[in-house]
């Protein structure tokens, strides 16, 4: 199977039980953004915990521009998650890291096209530079999945 097939495949994998519980607490502002203010995690889930991801394609390449490198590292993000049996819904915090602003109407879509109706806790932080000066975004993730009785 290619590469696009497979992306296509994992993207299309029905949404994993979602382990956590999302909130936005009455007694603060709500989100500015997509994001949730808390994820709670049950005693005994499993934690997965994604190293920082860039915008760089299956084979090597790195796109040209940071909303570019944004949806990669989101899409390499949902398809790491996925290789363990979970979907963005299993996020419980997300980490994006920008050297370039991306607008945030466009930073916006572009989560919503790749994270769906997800919403996990989330901080954006802009650097002066990553690991190499042609990387314009890195996103690291924590996710969690319900263990399964094999596993317990």
């Amino acid at each position: 199977m290619n590469r696009i097939a497979a992306l296509a495949c994992i993207l299309a994998l029905p949404a994993a039980a979602s382990a956590q519980e999302i909130s936005n607490p009455s007694t603060v502002a709500p989100p500015i953004g997509r994001y949730s203010h808390l994820a709670v995690v049950p005693a005994g889930s499993d934690m997965l915990y994604v190293a920082g991801q860039v915008g760089n394609a299956p084979d090597g390449s790195i796109a040209a521009d940071a909303e570019a490198q944004y949806e990669r590292a989101l899409r390499n993000v949902v398809a790491i998650l996925a290789s363990q049996g979970a979907s963005p819904h299993n996020i419980v915090k997300l980490n994006v890291f920008l050297v370039k602003p991306i607008a945030y109407e466009r930073s916006a879509a572009i989560r919503a096209a790749v994270l769906g109706d997800a919403v996990p806790p989330s901080t954006l932080v802009y650097v002066v530079r990553l690991a190499r000066p042609d990387l314009m975004v890195e996103v690291e993730a924590i996710a969690v999945r319900p263990k399964t009785r094999a596993q317990n």
